[in-house]
Formats: structure tokens, C-alpha cells, sequence
């Protein structure tokens, strides 16, 4: 099988000749300790010395305010001290009620911001073979959060849920016109997406399953509907303890759900496979809090052996965060790589 056979074979729960395996997204800080270790310069030559079966790319976004669609909303207070961009710190919306207040904000038009013509490079660059998957997170319920200051937010869910509606609404709809930019400017080149927000904690949610609904999960569906319509495979992201909501986010049309976070609670990997895996596919299961960074490569191998074992398909092996930090050893990344390859 090639990477894209081993893909969508195991997104589908057939046969595969071994796991497919998704290193995730490694920060600029490790990705000079991951090349040494390696003895590779390149990012694509990375790629193929680990035999990582997905080559993702980035949305490409450029504004006055941000260069990334994750961060294309300035909602923070102009009087707030903010090192780094954060869901908690008092939004703009903090102390209206009204849903007329939805107005007031200067909303960015994300056709002034995307290229098509970077969108079709970034996607080319990508090697033949490798199914490729744009990140687009899409985060209509984090950029909610911070449009109010986290707090506030889930308080106005409750006292002000027809402003709360109509700021999430319009930012679903930012992300349904900027997602539909890039699947045109892309159209035939794209495999599938991955968005997500995060609605867990280690032990649950961060809210409540029927305020999910209520809120969140129409938002959703459409982000989901939306990259339907183009053929794409879309992988979910969450953080957390979020067993409650995988059959919501199963209902909403996703195909995948990541990363599943492993010490998070109600997260074990034989349960997930026993409540869900006949239905939706899973990318994660290696530990990124404890395992990966301070593990040995033998614990890490043992592991890996165990996810292949619950899931002969149905799994896309990766660490329980897509980000990977300077502190997690080279040594450990490879020894991920050689228990997928049965080494």
C-alpha cells in the first residue's frame, strides 16, 4: 500500500498492511532537534524517513492583524496585557447583551486575506502519493469564547444566549466563506481537513453536552456539511474527555476524531473501540503529557503494540496532540515509528 491506499483504508476500518501513522505538526523549536536526530534537512525529507502517511498543509492567511486563520479575530480588549493569544482575557463582547451588539465589531472579510494562488501552491508542494490534509480548525466555539473572555462567554451561554448565537453565528459563517475560498481555489488536490475545538478537561467537559447542542453543534454540522460537498474526509479535533459528545460529533458528519487524549478520563482506547469503532475512525492514542516526553522507547513501543492490537484498522497512530515540543526526544519518535513498521 502507498500513503494514500493505508489513509483511506483506515479512515474506511479495512485491511491495511500496517497502521497508518500521522506525526502531527511539530513547532519551529523541535523541528531542528527532530532533523539532527534524523539526519535529514527538509521537512519533506522528514516526512519520509519517519514513513509519516499524511502530509498536511496550512490554510494560507494574511491580514494587518494576523497571519494565521486560527487567530484572525482581534477580540481582546485594547487595554488588556496579553503575552500570547488566550480564550480568557476580556473580549469585546464583554459587556454587551443585546444581539444587535453583534454589529458593533469590526468583522475581517477573509477575501481581502486568502490568496488562491498560495492556496495552490502550498497544497502542489505536497509529494506525490501523500493524501494531503489541509488544517483549517475552523474553531467557531474558541473564537466565541474569546470574543467575550472565556467566563463571560459561558455565563452569557445562560443569561444573553441571542447575543451568544448571533457572535458564534457569524463567525461560523467567517469560516464557512474562507473554507469554501481555499476547497475552490484547491478543488481535485485535497483529501480531507481537520478542524476542531477544544470541549474537554482531563475529567469531562468543559460544558455541558445539551448546552453543546444547543450552542455549538450547528456550527459544526455546517463546517462538516460545507467540506461534504467538496469530497473531503473530515478529521474532528478535541482535547479532553469528550466520550459523552462522540456520537454528537458522529451525528455532525465527521469521519475521524482525534487525538484521543489518553489520560483523559473515559478516553481508554478499548472502550473508545468498543463504543464507537464501528462508526467513526480515531488519529492519536500516544500519550504527549507524560509518555512521549519522559517515557523510554520501549514503554513507547509497548504502546503503539497495544493501540495496533485494540485497532488492526480503524486508527491513525499519532501522539494525543498534534503539536510536537522540543521535549519530546527524537529517540521516542522513532521508536513510534519502528513499532508501526513491526520492527
Amino acid at each position: 500500500m502507498n500513503t494514500r491506499e493505508r489513509f483511506f483504508a483506515t479512515i474506511a476500518r479495512k485491511q491495511v498492511d500496517r497502521p497508518a501513522f500521522w506525526l502531527g505538526m511539530p513547532t519551529d523549536e523541535a523541528l531542528p532537534i527532530l532533523y539532527d536526530y534524523f539526519g535529514v534537512t527538509n521537512y519533506t525529507d522528514l516526512k519520509l524517513k519517519i514513513d509519516d502517511d499524511i502530509w498536511t498543509v496550512e490554510m494560507p492567511y494574511h491580514s494587518p492583524y494576523s497571519d494565521a486563520i486560527y487567530s484572525a479575530f482581534d477580540f481582546a480588549k485594547k487595554d488588556a496585557v496579553i503575552q500570547e493569544r488566550t480564550l480568557t482575557a476580556p473580549g469585546f463582547f464583554e459587556h454587551y447583551e443585546e444581539p444587535e451588539a453583534v454589529d458593533l465589531f469590526d468583522w475581517p472579510d477573509p477575501e481581502r486575506y486568502i490568496s488562491t494562488e498560495e492556496c495552490k501552491r502550498v497544497v502542489n508542494q505536497a509529494p506525490e502519493g501523500y493524501p494531503v490534509m489541509a488544517v483549517i480548525w475552523s474553531a467557531h466555539f474558541q473564537d466565541a469564547c474569546a470574543a467575550f473572555g472565556m467566563e463571560d462567554a459561558l455565563v452569557k451561554m445562560k443569561t444573553c444566549p441571542e447575543l451568544f448565537d448571533a457572535v458564534i453565528d457569524r463567525i461560523t459563517d467567517f469560516y464557512l466563506k474562507a473554507n469554501r475560498i481555499f476547497f475552490e481555489a484547491v478543488k481535485g488536490r485535497l483529501d480531507a481537513v481537520l478542524i476542531g475545538n477544544d470541549f474537554g478537561t482531563q475529567t469531562g467537559l468543559i460544558l455541558s453536552p445539551e448546552d453543546l447542542r444547543r450552542f455549538v453543534f450547528k456550527g459544526t454540522r455546517k463546517i462538516i456539511e460545507q467540506a461534504k460537498e467538496y469530497g473531503l474526509t473530515v478529521i474532528h479535533h478535541s482535547c479532553g474527555a469528550i466520550s459523552e459528545v462522540i456520537d454528537d460529533l458522529i451525528d455532525c458528519g465527521a469521519d475521524v476524531i482525534h487525538p484521543i487524549q489518553a489520560m483523559a478520563k473515559g478516553m481508554e482506547p478499548q472502550s473508545l473501540k468498543l463504543g464507537f469503532g464501528d462508526r467513526v475512525s480515531f488519529c492519536g492514542g500516544v500519550d504527549a503529557q507524560h509518555l512521549l516526553v519522559n517515557g523510554s522507547a520501549e514503554e513507547i513501543a509497548q504502546k503503539v503494540r497495544e493501540l495496533c492490537r485494540i485497532f488492526p484498522t480503524g486508527l491513525i497512530v499519532s501522539p494525543s496532540h498534534e503539536a510536537i515540543l522540543p521535549d519530546v526526544p527524537p529517540e521516542n519518535i522513532e521508536a513510534i515509528r519502528r513499532a508501526v513498521n513491526n520492527r
